[in-house]
């Protein structure tokens, strides 16, 4: 069993603080997934299905939207994470 860190119950993320290996199971305090692909130390793994543009959450906050949709147990990191920090795009906060 691989060890993960959720940061808060709302986290659709874990973090792993070990490799993991495609086909390993992932415990987290909630549910239990299968990793389908390599998830290196310090990346995250999704814990549930991610929509195209749907909030990643962790810390119990969006820390990105992400980029394509992301299925359960897959390696969630800059690859397929759209940043949302620093966008003057996004217009300001009021």
């Amino acid at each position: 069993m691989a060890r993960v860190i959720v940061l808060d119950e709302r986290d659709n993320v874990a973090t792993a603080i070990g490799d993991i290996a495609p086909g390993e199971s992932v415990e987290s305090p909630s549910r239990s997934v299968v990793a389908t692909e390599t998830i290196p130390f310090g990346h995250k793994v999704a814990l549930v299905s991610i929509a195209d543009g749907g909030d990643i959450l962790k810390y119990g906050e969006s820390i990105g939207l992400a980029r394509g949709d992301i299925a359960v147990g897959a390696c969630v990191h800059t690859h397929n994470v759209e940043s949302q920090r620093g966008r003057g795009d996004r217009g300001s906060a009021s």
